[in-house]
């Protein structure tokens, strides 16, 4: 059980997913889906590509809604992050192009449109999640954490995200 006054996954969750990287990430978890089901109702064949962002976003929420990161400080949480944008924006962005050029069914079509939305919100992601930009150290101790209030004091509004 938990200790008294610390609040629980759904808290955290409900709490970070009105953060501005919540918003992203949620975002992201809804184009790929719309993607997804484009892509899957289209003969085009790229509905891989939205699956495994997918989950790798859905991951990456639980993980930051459950600050997992203080609690795994032999990741670098921040560089892995922005890897998974940068590397998301880029596919997404040429495998839609690729689709709206080559595919002419409306399904298709709308995919890469989404696809397009998703690889500009991942490369947006990618933007605020570099942890150079944010002066931080290389060293992996949960940097994204050192504003943070505790679980008394739940202060979401210091994190780097907002600023």
């Amino acid at each position: 059980m938990e200790s008294s006054g610390a609040q629980g996954c759904p808290a955290t969750c409900a709490a970070f997913s009105r953060t501005r990287k919540g918003m992203v990430l949620i975002g992201e978890i809804i184009l790929c889906l719309l993607t997804l089901i484009c892509f899957g109702a289209s003969r085009s064949g790229y509905a891989g590509l939205a699956a495994v962002e997918l989950v790798f976003a859905a991951l990456v929420l639980l993980a930051w809604s459950c600050r997992l990161p203080p609690r795994l400080p032999l990741l670098h949480w921040g560089w892995t992050d922005f890897t998974r944008c940068l590397i998301g924006a880029v596919l997404f962005l040429i495998t839609s192009f690729i689709v709206i050029v080559g595919v002419r069914d409306g399904a298709g079509i709308a995919g890469g449109v989404f696809g397009i939305l998703a690889g500009i919100l991942l490369g947006y992601d990618a933007y605020i999640t570099l942890p150079t930009r944010q002066g931080h150290s290389a060293a992996p101790t949960g940097a994204y954490w050192e504003h943070w209030e505790g679980p008394a004091g739940e202060n979401w509004e210091h994190w780097e995200w907002e600023r």
